[in-house]
């Protein structure tokens, strides 16, 4: 067993000799079979996160039989990477920095890190509130997408816990989003479960839905000022990452339903003053449109921002069925774009959740595909590395679905007992959506805000549906 050890945390909060995570092993996976050399080019949807850190994702399952299921998961993962086999690859780039992702037989494909923490249980990484131990359990923390030059596109570490097995999964986002991410963990888990082979393969073609050739050259210090991502909010201050809290709110699927049916239940006054749009029946609000405007009204009341400060919702939307021609679900990729809607604080809060809500609603349904051409030519005229302050002031940014069977993610030994998202890629507003753990309509909400804000947000009745549930 190796000795390397990595401290929890490095102001010793924790500073006994067993609050250690060790790590016992590292390895790489390849696919089990030869696929010889194989390029694809990176598309305009890719390319704005090549600043943004690896994607983190955590999930934490019961069992005993620690090794065995190591051993499960390496075997099922050199199968399933015949099929998403450029997770196994690296980034490259041309002369003229046009990136793309390579794969060759001799690369040495995804890293495997095992680690021991058995002092920690699985019921300790349940927990509502976001803690320091999370970190050491997700590889690559503070690791940028560029990276994935030199380093592996995926990184898995598996900790033995207790009673269990933390799975902490690092993604290159410069490769792929969250539709395309759970796509391969519910592949992965498909043949750990026994089957020879998955039910749905990825969809690789990506020059498909776009095949500019974009120079995005990255030798300036545009990186190293996105590299600030880690500290920097949405609001463009620049708290420490201890004025950051994170916390999980779950709403039980009754909960949801009071919510949506409160939503679609308030309707606006009449505008007396000829606006034919407004006198419309309004047409009803989803479930996500709903628990989105929820959101964003209660962290706006605990921000407590002035009446005429401005306040952003912003949604990171998937475009497969919205480009023309559509795209298969099964796309793998980033096929996503930001979309931003704003308002007055006062306005937000002063009028009834519709008003929200029909802001969200028409944003999300202007997208469309003329939307998304004349986005991606803007941004193919003038390459941006993305920041976070770029979500928008004040914002509210929902980053995940609760479309994705995060809680169907089974290798063999159950469903796991929580899913989360690591330290990469927060800031003050980042919001991901979970289904809920309980099944059905139910949803976990993970939120990063401002310490003092999250204070008040997590003590606000109205918030929390305490009043009636």
């Amino acid at each position: 067993m190796a000795s390397d050890k990595l401290v929890v945390d490095q102001k010793e909060e924790m500073p006994s000799s067993k609050d250690m995570i060790k790590v016992i092993k590292k390895s790489h996976v390849k696919p089990n079979k030869k696929l010889g050399r194989r390029e694809c080019q990176l598309v305009t949807f890719d390319l704005p996160y090549i600043a943004f850190y690896y994607n983190q994702k955590l999930l934490v399952y019961k069992g005993s039989d620690y090794e065995g299921m190591v051993e499960k998961l390496k075997e099922g993962l050199g199968v399933v990477l015949e099929d998403f086999y450029q997770l196994a690859g690296k980034l490259a780039k041309d002369e003229e920095w046009v990136f793309r992702v390579e794969c060759d037989d001799d690369m040495e494909g995804v890293e495997v890190v095992e680690a021991d923490a058995e002092w920690l249980g699985v019921q300790d990484l349940t927990i509502e509130e976001g803690t320091s131990t999370f970190k050491h359990l997700i590889p690559y923390f503070g690791i940028l997408n560029s990276e994935g030059l030199s380093r592996p596109l995926l990184s898995v570490q598996l900790t033995k816990l207790k009673d269990g097995l933390a799975m902490g999964c690092a993604f290159n986002h410069a490769i792929l989003d969250g539709t395309s991410t759970w796509h391969f963990m519910s592949s992965w888990a498909e043949i750990c479960r026994g089957s020879s082979c998955i039910s749905i393969p990825p969809f690789l073609e990506r020059t498909k839905v776009r095949n500019t050739r974009v120079k995005l050259d990255l030798s300036s210090s545009s990186v190293d000022a996105a590299a600030a991502n880690g500290t920097n909010t949405a609001n463009g201050n620049e708290p420490s990452p201890q004025q950051l809290r994170e916390r999980v709110f779950k709403f039980s699927e009754a909960a949801i339903d009071k919510i949506k049916s409160t939503v679609n239940a308030t309707s606006l006054p009449i505008d007396h003053n000829g606006d034919d749009e407004q006198q419309q029946p309004p047409k009803p609000f989803s479930t996500f449109q709903s628990l989105s405007v929820h959101i964003w009204r209660y962290v706006t009341l605990a921000r407590q921002l002035n009446p005429e400060d401005y306040t952003v919702f912003t949604v990171f939307a998937d475009c497969r069925k919205r480009v023309d021609p559509p795209m298969p679900e099964s796309y793998f990729g980033n096929l996503i774009q930001a979309i931003f809607t704003v308002t007055a604080a006062g306005l937000l809060s002063q009028k009834p959740p519709q008003f929200g809500a029909s802001l969200i609603q028409k944003a999300i349904e202007a997208h469309d595909a003329k939307a998304i051409e004349e986005r991606n030519k803007q941004f193919e005229s003038a390459p941006k590395i993305f920041q976070f302050k770029d979500a928008g002031v004040n914002c509210v940014a929902v980053g995940s679905s609760p479309r994705f069977p995060v809680y169907e993610v089974d290798f063999g030994w159950g469903k796991p007992e929580s899913v989360r998202s690591g330290s990469n890629n927060r800031f003050d507003g980042m919001v991901y959506l979970y289904q809920g753990k309980s099944g059905g309509r139910s949803i976990d909400v993970e939120i990063s805000l401002d310490a003092a804000a999250m204070d008040r947000l997590e003590m606000d009745k109205a918030f929390l549906l305490q009043e009636d549930y």
